[in-house]
């Protein structure tokens, strides 16, 4: 081989700082992670129009998936569990390790062995200088080779070496092969599964937390649409209560009316006042609870900026029902939550076949096969004539030969006489495999449970339905011959008044039974899983599917 001493050491520094290039970290981690700043609020401005944010449930439902915080910092739970699965196939990482070892001696002459003669003030002096590169690799049925070159030469003062200065060089390959703790591809891919399943188990917590957060802008949304309609409610309320205090107050300034009966229609119009304003504020409130779940509260523009919701919150003219038995077959099939639990039971079942290689003796098997060279200046000690000249690559010349091989084997067995570590983590296992079966029977408790609630939510909301669109249109027509015995003299404005605040509580009832069907809707989506569907996209990007 045309290598140079120069070279081989060059080669030993520079395999270990090429493996340091941040050039070889670009696409493990994404810019985003590498940033240490946050990204302003995505695709808030696609929604304004004519100053404010024009918003559908779906487009509420995307914003809170792009921009919400908590849903970020769970998605970082995600990330976290890919960086684990990475490094769970470390001990597979192939290694190159090298070194340069550089040494110069010199004492006094003791001996003619030292090649002296018989001068006691001769001075030996010795100059050593080495390299060697290994490839190291474990592989996943459990095996690791070695493969080395070294390279060393020495020069010396010393008449006996008949090479100097000398080059020599070996080549070394050794294998170590468990055969009863850690053999075979399971034992060694254990760590890399459980990393593994728990990304997929991140995953699925992930889909949890995405499933509430879509509920929850959901029931924001139509809370929002809830305080808007209560807010128009109260404020025809106080209309109409206006309307009726005009009328005794132009009724007492003609002498029809007593001073004393005005007092009531005016008491109408100011408590129904306060009962505007509460209902303004309540919307503001609401508001503000969608705007933080939709991420306007990150910047003070769009936090600025007033709602233009395009649902309406009326039912369609036949109301939906669900089946219980199927909605539950559905939600045990679909919801994320089993399926975190089930990737949980893998993980323990895998954990504990782990912990059972690791009671076992270790008994490994080793094997070597090496190559030796030699090579330098040669001289006759005879006559202190030089008979050849050679340097490193004569010496890596019989290397490459294989003239001068060696070879061998060993069997060893390590027997611990107590072993607690490995117990230790059997009984952990088996105690996390107990936790989490109990875990898994209270998650489908509570799925049932929710399906449960979900049916008979939705049962109520229609039935609630029904029974408010039958007491507004009774409130209507109450409101309507009360007014007409009133304009005729035969009742006071008492009745009328009543009638009107009857009216607003039966307007308002219904508008709060048509939101909470909406919502009733949804929990039925959100308790079966069906809720992350029309989503599966959006969710996938975020998981890093």
């Amino acid at each position: 081989m045309k290598l140079t001493w120069l070279g081989l050491c060059l080669l030993s520094l520079i395999l270990p700082l090429n493996a340091q290039n941040p050039e070889s970290y670009r696409g493990i981690v994404t810019d985003q992670l590498l940033s240490n700043k946050l990204p302003a609020p995505q695709h808030l401005k696609d929604y304004v129009a004519d100053g404010k944010i024009r918003l559908s449930l779906h487009d509420a439902v995307l914003l809170t998936l792009e921009n919400n915080s908590l849903v970020h910092v769970q998605e970082s739970d995600v990330e976290a569990n890919k960086f684990s699965l990475l490094r769970s196939h470390a001990a597979f990482d192939p290694k190159v390790t090298s070194f340069l070892d550089i040494n110069r001696n010199s004492y006094q002459g003791f001996s003619e062995l030292q090649g002296v003669n018989s001068n006691p003030n001769f001075t030996a002096n010795t100059l050593s200088q080495s390299a060697q590169i290994n490839y190291v690799q474990t592989f996943s049925t459990g095996t690791n080779i070695t493969l080395g070159v070294n390279a060393s030469k020495s020069s010396t003062n010393n008449s006996f070496f008949f090479f100097n200065p000398y080059f020599s060089s070996f080549l070394n390959l050794q294998f170590t092969q468990p055969l009863l703790r850690n053999r075979g591809r399971f034992a060694n891919l254990a760590p890399v599964i459980i990393a593994r399943r728990a990304v997929q188990q991140s995953r699925a917590g992930f889909k949890v937390q995405v499933s509430d957060a879509i509920f929850q802008v959901v029931t924001e949304y139509w809370a929002v649409v809830q305080a808007r309609g209560d807010l128009e409610v109260q404020r025809k309320s106080l209309e109409a209560a206006d309307v009726s205090y005009q009328r005794d107050k132009r009724a007492l300034e003609l002498g029809a009316l007593p001073p004393l009966d005005i007092y009531r229609s005016e008491s109408e119009v100011a408590s129904r006042r306060v009962q505007m304003i509460q209902s303004e504020y309540t919307a503001k409130r609401a508001e503000d609870a969608l705007r933080l779940t939709i991420g306007a509260y990150q910047d003070p523009y769009f936090r600025a900026l007033d709602f233009d919701l395009t649902e309406q919150p009326a039912a369609d003219s036949e109301s939906r029902t669900i089946d219980a038995a199927t909605a539950l077959q559905e939600a045990l099939a679909q919801r994320p939550e089993i399926e975190a639990a089930r990737f949980a039971l893998e993980n323990d079942e895998t954990s504990i076949r782990l912990a059972h290689n690791h009671l076992k003796p270790d008994l490994s098997l080793t094997g070597f096969y090496q190559s030796n060279g030699l090579g330098g200046n040669q001289f006759d000690l005879n006559t202190g004539e030089l008979i050849s000249r050679g340097g490193l690559s004569s010496s890596f010349g019989q290397l490459f030969d294989f003239s001068y091989p060696g070879y061998g084997a060993r069997l060893s067995l390590d027997l611990p006489i107590k072993n607690r570590a490995a117990q230790a983590d059997l009984g952990s296992a088996l105690v996390s495999r107990h936790r989490n079966l109990y875990t898994n029977q209270g998650i489908r408790e509570q799925v049932t449970l929710d399906i449960t609630n979900a049916v008979h939510q939705l049962e109520q909301a229609n039935l609630s339905l029904a029974a408010g669109k039958t007491a507004l249109d009774l409130a209507q027509k109450t409101l309507s011959a009360e007014q007409r015995k009133y304009e005729l003299g035969a009742q006071p404005i008492f009745f009328v008044l009543d009638a009107q605040t009857k009216l607003a509580l039966s307007e308002s009832d219904l508008l709060r039974a048509q939101v909470n069907y909406q919502i009733a809707l949804a929990a039925v989506d959100h308790a079966t899983g069906n809720i992350l569907q029309p989503y599966h996209v959006q969710i996938a990007e975020l998981a890093g599917q």
